[in-house]
């Protein structure tokens, strides 16, 4: 299930050991004792994903327990009420309530228990009742929200839970505006949470409670500071011991820690701070290793001389430094890594928002193809699944709130803004692909007071909640590069669409670049959006630039463009970071061009994940160290002009090509682009057939184009 730990199958209990609690360290014959680990598992997880009814409108007492929804629709979550409406131009899809409801036993054996119920994402609003008591409201769409629903979900017998959601636009929450749909429903995965009394802190904006703060991280040690928020929901004083133990992938430990016992009141909390060393560790490197440990925290009640491990919270940790220079650009681990990558939308075809794990992993296998090493997630807080994968596969990431374009000038906002941004640095502080946190993306009041004085706060709550990675902030290509907006945080992107929007593709990103880091040389910059739209079905030869709001993209603009921008990004160290605006076509669905109205095709590779466009292997050639031949222009397979252009990218440094059978020759390269500028094409079917050694191996590309 898509951000949570596999399923549990243990209901009930806890490990138990022996701990010296004045000394904090474990004696012979406890769990950790032996030099490998397994962490205890007392807390229980279940899936609340079927059986949901649902209606797309407001419906008076749909939460009492006894209303009758058997007129409703039969779903599953994840699910989304704009998959279709909100992908088909127009701009007119469903704007306003939907109802869920569903039926669960809870099993009688977590009687007892602690109970939360947990939702992934529901946008934009959700309010949940359980037997028809009203639990409260989460505003914001896209972070995770607990409620504690011990009071009122009987276990062993029937409950009814019932939520409440509208994605109509709400001038008090952020996003206001966007270009991109803003799909409705409970769009990521529901579940049930059952932890003891005494545990760690489930309601820390629905965070892991337990905050892994890394220092000092070189190849010869590594300190790790552990904050475990635990919390005592039992009727009476509990004494205390916090344990934390860090293994490396075997399961070998490589540091632990123990608190003295201490007394937590009833229905109090605690804070508690270890602090780890961990000798030589193996450190998380991005695409080259990236290496997870295991952080697992325990904590033991020992009330009354006795002890029982009543929960037990285990976080993957990926021990690695970051740091980034005016001049120079990122450096991970105390050397240079240029990130490049792509901007990631949470949709594919069909489905809309409500995607699988399947789906994420497919995604990321598509990312990782074409060689990036990074991963703006845009524009708002993703599934935690894309943060895990990111963590899995070495992919560093800029992750940010959904504050675009318009910040309305009320308490309100202001304060769910901030939420928001709490919400996600809590929620995934542990994971150490994340190095940037974003704060807004392209406010159109740019030197506004409000804008403004937002922007700082959140610039301030960053520095507060975790001082060691960098905040950042994405302006608009329009804008000026001293505006405003782009000054609170410690490094800045830009989104510029030099070639589509404005100006030429061929000079104007080098030109801007060299103008900015010139006059002011102290900036941090990255080029945080670029590129322009294509569609697979339109082609001609050497296009000159399209119109951006036209029906006409051909696919062939696109791969110029991008071969243009690449080159002046890839020779300008100083630009820390390159993020390829997008990796998918996404649905906004105020749009109509490229004939898909509701669809921005700017995206490498289509909504449905079925086609690479031409610049996806441009990217790949020079990105991937995987082969790569690819002829271009493939999609045109229907010619009307006897003379065409052969063009093929390729990490190859030698292409030797054939047309139906004839030799056109072989042709060096530097730049991955290997062109026959002039072929003469046959009436009907031609094939052309390329071929090249790479590493060692041959490899070989064909295509078939008909003239006439």
């Amino acid at each position: 299930m898509t951000g949570l730990p596999s399923r549990r199958q243990v209901l009930g209990g806890a490990a138990a050991g022996v701990l010296a609690s004045l000394a904090g360290i474990p004696l012979a014959g406890s769990a950790s004792a032996a030099t490998t680990y397994t962490a205890p598992d007392p807390r229980v997880w279940i899936h609340l994903n079927s059986g949901w009814r649902f209606i797309r409108s407001d419906v008076a007492g749909a939460q009492a327990p006894g209303f009758n929804d058997s007129g409703w629709t039969s779903v599953n979550t994840p699910h989304t009420w704009n998959a279709v409406d909100g992908a088909d131009g127009g701009n007119n899809y469903y704007r306003g309530v939907g109802w869920y409801r569903r039926h669960y036993t809870v099993p009688s054996e977590l009687a007892g228990k602690r109970l939360y119920l947990q939702f992934a994402g529901v946008n934009q609003v959700a309010d949940v009742w359980v037997n028809g008591t009203y639990l409260g409201q989460h505003k914001g769409g896209y972070s995770r929200f607990r409620f504690d629903a011990t009071a009122v979900l009987v276990p062993g017998g029937d409950n009814v839970i019932a939520v409440k959601v509208t994605n109509a636009r709400d001038t008090d929450i952020a996003p206001v505006g966007a270009d991109y749909t803003f799909q409705g429903g409970i769009y990521r995965n529901v579940s049930l949470w059952a932890v003891d009394d005494l545990h760690v802190r489930m309601t820390d904006y629905a965070g892991p409670g337990i905050y892994l703060r890394q220092s000092n991280v070189t190849a010869a040690s590594a300190t790790v500071t552990v904050t475990t928020k635990l919390w005592n929901d039992s009727g009476t004083t509990r004494s205390v011991v916090v344990r934390t133990v860090i293994a490396d992938k075997s399961g070998t430990i490589v540091a632990e820690a123990g608190s003295t016992a201490q007394t937590v009141p009833a229905a109090t909390g605690a804070e508690i701070r270890q602090t780890l060393r961990i000798d030589n560790p193996r450190l998380w490197n991005g695409l080259a290793d990236p290496y997870l440990h295991n952080a697992s925290v325990e904590i033991h009640d020992v009330t009354g001389g006795g002890d029982k491990i009543t929960d037990v919270v285990t976080e993957r940790l990926g021990l690695r430094s970051l740091a980034v220079d005016a001049d120079t650009g990122f450096r991970l681990n105390g050397s240079h890594l240029h990130l490049h990558g792509v901007n990631l939308h949470q949709d594919r075809a069909v489905k809309g928002w409500a995607i699988s794990d399947a789906d994420h992993t497919q995604d990321f296998d598509l990312i990782g193809e074409i060689g990036a090493n990074a991963i703006r997630m845009a524009h708002y807080q993703h599934d935690q699944k894309d943060y895990n994968l990111a963590d899995e596969r070495g992919m560093v990431v800029w992750a940010e709130i959904p504050l675009v374009d318009i910040v309305t000038d009320s308490a309100a906002f202001t304060t769910s803004t901030q939420n928001q941004l709490r919400e996600l640095i809590r929620q995934n502080y542990n994971h150490p692909s994340i190095a940037f946190w974003g704060i807004g993306n392209e406010l159109l009041d740019y030197n506004g007071t409000a804008a403004n004085k937002l922007l700082a706060s959140l610039a301030d709550i960053i520095e507060a909640e975790d001082p060691d990675r960098f905040s950042t902030y994405a302006v608009r290509g329009e804008d000026p590069d001293n505006a405003q907006a782009g000054l609170h945080t410690q490094t800045t992107g830009f989104n510029k669409y030099y070639g589509w929007y404005y100006g030429s593709k061929d000079n104007d990103l080098g030109a801007w670049a060299d103008n900015l880091h010139a006059n002011s040389p102290s900036r941090r910059i990255a080029m945080s959006e670029y590129g322009v739209g294509a569609s697979t079905t339109q082609h001609v030869l050497n296009p000159p630039k399209p119109a951006p709001g036209g029906s006409w993209h051909p696919e062939e603009y696109q791969s110029l463009f991008h071969e243009a921008a690449w080159r002046q990004l890839a020779s300008r160290p100083y630009i820390w970071g390159t993020f390829v605006w997008a990796m998918f076509d996404f649905p906004s669905d105020g749009r109509n061009e490229g004939g898909q109205p509701g669809i921005n095709d700017k995206g490498l590779v289509t909504r449905d994940r079925q086609t690479r466009k031409d610049a996806f292997y441009w990217y790949k050639a020079n990105w991937a160290d995987t082969p790569t031949l690819y002829i271009t222009s493939r999609r045109w397979t229907q010619r009307t002009d006897a003379t065409t252009e052969l063009k093929v990218y390729s990490n190859a440094g030698q292409v030797t090509a054939t047309l139906n059978g004839t030799s056109l020759g072989t042709l060096s390269s530097s730049d991955h682009i290997f062109r026959w500028p002039s072929i003469t094409l046959r009436p009907g079917q031609n094939t052309v057939t390329v071929t090249a050694t790479i590493n060692g191996s041959t490899y070989t590309d064909s295509v078939n184009w008909t003239l006439g």
